[in-house]
């Protein structure tokens, strides 16, 4: 099972990841899942830090999986989250605010 880090920015409340060179991106692309338990754990301890320095709240680790050449979450509840609000198609990621 692949895995990335998923939380929400401090500043604006939106929905990040932990991406190359350990940024936090908004683009669930520009993330190098890991299968390795180890290696994600090391993640989720660099969005714990993260965390403590205030820049970003509620890190967490998710599955996902590679759908048509891009990277999408396994689970619905973090599919919406990373999509934007569902009620205003007209406002967040979805319509490329």
């Amino acid at each position: 099972m692949q895995q990335v880090v998923i939380a929400n920015r401090l500043t604006d409340g939106v929905v990040v990841f932990l991406g190359r060179n350990r940024c936090w991106v908004e683009s669930l692309d520009d993330c190098p899942p890991t299968e390795q338990t180890d290696e994600a754990s090391a993640l989720l301890a660099l969005g714990v830090k993260a965390e403590e320095e205030q820049e970003i709240v509620g890190p967490d680790l998710i599955e996902v999986a590679s759908h048509q050449g891009t990277l999408v979450p396994v689970k619905m509840r973090e599919a919406m989250r990373a999509r934007g609000p569902s009620t205003r198609t007209d406002l967040g990621k979805q319509a490329g605010n």
